[in-house]
Parts: structure tokens; C-alpha cells; sequence
């Protein structure tokens, strides 16, 4: 054989087994992320053509498929579309997937791998293939209660409520206001799911925006928990520690600025108890706290309660931030502000959840999730969730110590709306200022029952028609949280 074809036979034998090195990798090793990815029209169109598994609520679905007269077969359904909406998100043949219908669409569409056998069973007696079903964690009774909160809000209100167990981190309620219907996406009649689509981004009030887990803004007092706890796990402050009180702080750096207290008080005093400084919010003391324990410090403290990472991964959601850019040094009364959930502090109501339930659970704090059982068509048990330990945020005694404090905040302070009857409430008020144009956002994070926590929640009021004056976190948050644990507890 001559050069020449020697040569063309090694470039035909390169091509040949680069061809099929490559079938393989997208037949065996790269098709699950293949079939996952949204926009695959094949797989879509296989997917509308089998019957999908449920998600269910208890033994309710939520999210299920029926049998309908044309070309797909079955139609996507979603009862209680509105009052699921953040959690089930939506499944359209257009736009795709989204929170639960994407995460779990393997299970969901009978193509995780796990449900092989029932492929090659359905495969052998000719029928359709089915998706397996997935139960969540929520509590139907607060996932109601909180979504009637926010919607007997005066005028048209923005907001989220979102409820975990503190022992385990299951999630227990998750809603926001507005909202929209996932049926209109979830519609054959394309012509009309594309004008629905049209119609929901442009709406800026963003109703597919889930602000449970995505919308970080200003928490406010609410912070100070975690101010707190920086300052006994760092600077070694008691219950009983006398603190900075007062009616204004100023400090070295802070030029002709002072911060000041809600409402112009004096926190009831020059020296107070940090009992007391959290039972009337006071900014003083948190101000001049956060200075003390410095910017490194307070950004691990909240980094130890989940801040600068991802929250939960089964829904889409957004890291909480104690400032913009870490590395940058903090001016004093900007550090003074960020004590107090101001400047640059900003977080999901999901983090403040979890940051509540920390304290609550002696200091651990759990990963937040939704899922609890996967099964397959059959029913039988693929996967049951875990509880998962983060880390310990705080100590033992310092959690004991500062869910005792949020109780006093509950039955002397300004957590009084959230108190129930013969139940120990902690809680924390906040209402954060954004800009001079627009409301403060008011805020409530809780726990209940002090001797045995079942439930934490935190619920922010983004705006409503309420007066600017009128608004605080325990007027209006305060009885959305109050109406969740009682759900919860049945009460």
C-alpha cells in the first residue's frame, strides 16, 4: 500500500472513531443533561405525550396530568394554581420548565435513571411510560394562611411569607403577592399561552418572581438577631450586658452624620440592657454593636446563618448579601447601618427564615428543602429526604439566650401583635427604609413554641396602600406570621 492511502485509511479510522466516540458520549454520558435542558423540542414533545407524575401536598396533587382529547394526550394541571404557584412552578410547551417542574423533571417525566426498570416493563407490555410523584414537605393549612395574609393586605400588596421547620429544615408554606395562574402556561392552546407569557413579564410587578427565595431587599431590625448574636458570640454580651443606649450615635469617621432610633426615642435610656435594646429596637445599641465586633466579624456571623450562598436549589433563589463587595472596607457609618439591616444588608425572606430557625434550634441551622418522598409509578420509595446540618451558626447558650430575648420581644416589645394565648412567641419587627420615593419594607421573623419550635417563618411586606406613617413590621407582618404558626401548631 502506498503513502497516499496509508494515509487517507488513518484520516478515514480518525473520523470513524471520533464519530463514534462522539454518538456514544451524547447516547450514554451526556444524555440525562441532554433531556434536562429546556427548549429540547424532541423531548418536550415526548414528554406532553406521557402521562407526567404528580406533585403532591399530603395525598393532594398539585400539580398533576389528565387525559385529554388531542394530539398530547394529556394536559397539565394545576389545582390551587395560584396558591402553589412559586413552589410548582409551571410546565409549557413553549417556555419550558421552572422551579419543581424543572428540578424534578427527571423524576417527574420517567426518565431519571432510577426508573429504568419501569421503562423496560412499560417497553416489554407496550404501554405508555409514566413519570413518578413527588411529596413535599408543605403544611396545606400554612401554605392557606399565608397566602390569605398577603392577600387581605390593604390595596394591591407585594410580599412573601415562607415558613420552615426549624429542626429539620423542611419547608412548611411558601407564597408571595402577586402571584400568576401556571395553567395559562401550562394551556395547548399555544396562541394563548404565548399572549399570557407576553402579559406576565410585562407586568412590573413581577408575579412570576418567586420573593420567598429570589427578591433580596433590606431586612431592617429584623438583622439585629444576627447583630446580637455577633455580638455575644464575639464580644462574649449576656442577656443582662449593659449596652449603648440613647436617643443618637456618633463615632470617630462619622463626620456630621448620627444615627438615630425609630421614631426619635432614647431606647428608654443611655444604658440599657441588650435584653431591652432588642426588645425596643433599639438602633443605637446595634449601631454602635456592629462597630464593635467590626465588618469581619458581622460578615461571618451572617455567612455562619447562611448569607452569601444559595439557599435552596430545589426552587430558584438568590444568595442574601451582608455587603456588595466583601473586600471592600466598610466607612464607620456604613458598618453603623449595616448592624441594623441598612446600607448594603440585604436579604430573602428565606434567609431570615433560616437564620430564625437557627436560633430556635440551639444554634444549628439546617438546610431549607421541599421535597420529602420521590416515588416511582408504582408508589414504591425511590428517595426520602434527609434533614442536613449546615453547621452551627451560633452556640448552644447563645441560642438559648436569644430565642429567650425574641420572646421578651413578643411579650414586652414590639412583637406584641404575633403573641398567641398560652403559646411562647419569639419574634423580631423590622421595617427597613429603601428611598425617600417609595414605603418602607416591613418586616416579621418568629418562631413557636419557644419550649419546642416547630415552626419558624419570616414575612415581608414589600408595599401595600397602607400610610408611609402606619407601616411597621409588627402591624402589618406581625399577624401574617401570628396566622401561619397557629396553621402550624393548631391553634
Amino acid at each position: 500500500m502506498n503513502r497516499p492511502i496509508r494515509v487517507m485509511s488513518l484520516v478515514c479510522l480518525a473520523l470513524f472513531v471520533s464519530l463514534l466516540l462522539a454518538v456514544n458520549y451524547i447516547q450514554f454520558v451526556d444524555a440525562e443533561t441532554l433531556n434536562a435542558k429546556n427548549g429540547n423540542r424532541r423531548v418536550i414533545d415526548e414528554e406532553f405525550s406521557r402521562e407526567r407524575g404528580p406533585i403532591l401536598v399530603g395525598d393532594r396533587p398539585i400539580a398533576e396530568s389528565v387525559p385529554v382529547d388531542d394530539q398530547w394526550q394529556f394536559q397539565r394541571r394545576y389545582p390551587d394554581g395560584k396558591l402553589y404557584a412559586d413552589i410548582t412552578g409551571y410546565f409549557s410547551y413553549t417556555y419550558g420548565r421552572s422551579a419543581l417542574e424543572q428540578s424534578q423533571n427527571s423524576i417527574l417525566s420517567g426518565s431519571d435513571s432510577r426508573l429504568f426498570v419501569n421503562r423496560v416493563v412499560d417497553l416489554i407490555g407496550s404501554n405508555q411510560p409514566r413519570g413518578g410523584s413527588v411529596s413535599l414537605t408543605v403544611n396545606r393549612k400554612a401554605q392557606r394562611a399565608a397566602a390569605e395574609g398577603l392577600a387581605d393586605l390593604p390595596g394591591d400588596a407585594k410580599g412573601a411569607a415562607v415558613a420552615i421547620d426549624p429542626s429539620t429544615g423542611a419547608v412548611l408554606a411558601m407564597t408571595g403577592t402577586p402571584t400568576y395562574n401556571p395553567n395559562v402556561l401550562a394551556s395547548h392552546d399555544l396562541s394563548a399561552v404565548s399572549d399570557a407569557w407576553e402579559r406576565l413579564n410585562a407586568n412590573d410587578n413581577q408575579p412570576m418572581l418567586n420573593r420567598s427565595t429570589q427578591q433580596s431587599l433590606p431586612p431592617g431590625s429584623t438583622f439585629k438577631i444576627v447583630t446580637a448574636a455577633a455580638a455575644m458570640e464575639k464580644l462574649g454580651l449576656k442577656p443582662d450586658s449593659t449596652v449603648k443606649g440613647g436617643s443618637s450615635l456618633s463615632a470617630p469617621g462619622f463626620g456630621s452624620y448620627e444615627l438615630v432610633n425609630q421614631g426619635g426615642g432614647n431606647c428608654g435610656g443611655n444604658k440599657i440592657t441588650l435584653t431591652q435594646a432588642l426588645e425596643v429596637s433599639c438602633n443605637v445599641t446595634f449601631g454602635d454593636l456592629a462597630m464593635q465586633v467590626g465588618q469581619a466579624g458581622m460578615q461571618e456571623q451572617a455567612d455562619a446563618f447562611g448569607f452569601s450562598r444559595r439557599p435552596i436549589d430545589q426552587v430558584p433563589s438568590n444568595p442574601s448579601q451582608f455587603t456588595q463587595d466583601p473586600d471592600v472596607e466598610l466607612e464607620p457609618p456604613q458598618l453603623a447601618q449595616s448592624g441594623i439591616g441598612q446600607f448594603e444588608v440585604s436579604a430573602t425572606p428565606l434567609q431570615m427564615a433560616m437564620a430564625t430557625g437557627a436560633i430556635a434550634n440551639g444554634g444549628a441551622l439546617m438546610q431549607p428543602y421541599l421535597v420529602s418522598t420521590v416515588r416511582s409509578p408504582d408508589l414504591k420509595t425511590i428517595e426520602t429526604a434527609e434533614p442536613e446540618k449546615i453547621r452551627d451558626a451560633i452556640s448552644g447558650g447563645t441560642a438559648a439566650s436569644l430565642s429567650q430575648m425574641m420572646v421578651d420581644v413578643v411579650d414586652n416589645g414590639t412583637g406584641a401583635p404575633a403573641a398567641i394565648s398560652g403559646v411562647e412567641v419569639g419574634g423580631k419587627t423590622g421595617t427597613a427604609q429603601s428611598t425617600p420615593d417609595r414605603p418602607p419594607y416591613a418586616w416579621f421573623v418568629s418562631f413557636a413554641p419557644a419550649d419546642d419550635p416547630k415552626v419558624a417563618v419570616a414575612v415581608v411586606v414589600e408595599s401595600s396602600s397602607t400610610g408611609r406613617d402606619d407601616i411597621s413590621g409588627g402591624r402589618l407582618a406581625g399577624p401574617i406570621a401570628k396566622s401561619i404558626i397557629e396553621a402550624v401548631i393548631g391553634r
